[in-house]
């Protein structure tokens, strides 16, 4: 049985302007399919850059993690919430193959490498409307519960 979007989604520790997570399409013990729209007027366009905006490249790795670590890890754990998660990025390689402009829909498809000890790596591609690949990479992070 698909866990609900809502239950993981209410457990995710971020709030706007800094969640970049919108649906989750698939998630199973193995990986997880979510996407995210980058609305026209995200708070990074302003600045990046003049007159051609894009979404940066820190953004779309953030964008990835959410959804293809996090999501995953809060389904996996079963036992995290926002009121008792340590979230913590510790590793990333990710490689960037073209740019993801104001009103664009990606969709993160993220593979579980391994789940251990806590520590969940997976390999995660965004790709855009069209499928085409905008960034891929491996991407790592701790997920516990603060000890009270």
């Amino acid at each position: 049985m698909q866990p609900s979007f809502k239950a993981i989604f209410d457990q995710l520790p971020y709030s706007k302007p800094f969640l970049f997570v919108d649906t989750l399409e698939a998630v199973s013990e193995e990986g997880i399919t979510g996407t995210y729209r980058f609305k026209e007027d995200e708070y990074f366009y302003k600045g990046h850059f003049k007159n051609r905006p894009i979404t940066p490249g820190v953004i779309l790795t953030e964008c990835m993690a959410q959804i293809g670590v996090v999501c995953l890890g809060i389904f996996l754990t079963g036992t995290i919430s926002k009121e008792n998660a340590l979230i913590a990025l510790s590793h990333h390689e990710v490689t960037f193959y073209k740019a993801v402009v104001p009103g664009e829909l990606v969709t993160v498809v993220s593979k579980k490498i391994y789940f251990r000890f806590n520590k969940l790596k997976c390999k995660v591609q965004l790709r855009d409307t069209t499928g085409a690949l905008v960034c891929e990479g491996v991407i790592s992070g701790m997920l516990q519960k603060k000890s009270s």
